[in-house]
């Protein structure tokens, strides 16, 4: 590990990233399962309105709108607040995850889905299954560590089995307070980049909604409903338990 962090480089990272979650392409009301009636559903509205906590405060608040502090919350806010195992965090601190394309981000989320129900079920019980996602795009703007140039000499940074490598990475970039880092994908050609910090992401802009649905092909990736962006094919391999499971910000 020591070695590892003698040879890395600094990356001055200032682009928009890719961040793909789950999340519905219509919006549905949360409360009207509680009662029949239309006002109940407003009187429920407006106690979580005048109740819950704001987690994002605009710098320009004259011409702020409430989609603005959603969108932060669910682009940036959400992993550093719901902290949860993944490749570069054991669980005990938020980590954000973004992509360098579209394609990249797929590949990642849809095997962690694809993951995740093999976990539950078996292949025949999983056929029709879907879920939906949102794609953000948020600016990055940070001095980033770069592992990119020493994948080939450490290997433990892209294995797609066991994050029992990352996650020591990781917790040394934590305790030292590092804004985050870039390497490759583990499941892909592309680049991967994990945050610690929350001050380094800005500007979430909604890209795209995807559909993943699980089929006899593999998982297929529809941008428009009815129409496939792509297919990743079925793998045979089962889920090994040193992956855990995604949280629900994909």
């Amino acid at each position: 590990m020591t070695d590892l962090f003698d040879q890395v480089v600094n990356y001055n990272c200032d682009r928009d990233l890719f961040r793909n979650i789950v999340s519905l392409r219509d919006s549905q009301d949360l409360f009207d399962d509680l009662s029949d009636a239309p006002s109940a559903w407003t009187a429920a509205q407006t106690l979580e309105m005048a109740s819950k906590p704001y987690p994002y405060v605009s710098p320009q608040s004259v011409i702020d709108r409430p989609f603005e502090e959603s969108a932060y919350y669910q682009a940036i806010q959400y992993p550093f607040r719901n902290w949860a195992q993944s490749r570069y965090s054991d669980g005990s601190y938020g980590v954000w995850y973004g992509a360098d394309t579209l394609v990249t981000t797929i590949h990642e989320t849809a095997y962690h889905w694809r993951q995740g129900l093999l976990a539950d079920a078996g292949w025949q019980d999983l056929l029709g299954v879907r879920i939906e996602r949102k794609v953000y795009k948020v600016h990055c703007q940070s001095l980033l560590l770069d592992f990119r140039p020493l994948i080939r000499t450490h290997p433990g940074l892209v294995d797609p089995r066991s994050y029992q490598y990352t996650q020591h990475v990781g917790q040394r970039l934590h305790r030292e307070g590092h804004p985050g880092l870039v390497s490759r994908s583990a499941r892909c050609t592309g680049d991967v980049y994990a945050l610690f910090a929350a001050q380094a992401l800005s500007t979430p802009r909604p890209y795209c909604y995807l559909t993943y649905r699980l089929d006899e092909c593999g998982v297929r990736v529809e941008r428009k409903p009815g129409q496939y962006l792509m297919t990743l094919p079925l793998q045979t391999v089962e889920p090994d338990a040193a992956v855990p499971a995604p949280s629900a910000s994909g």
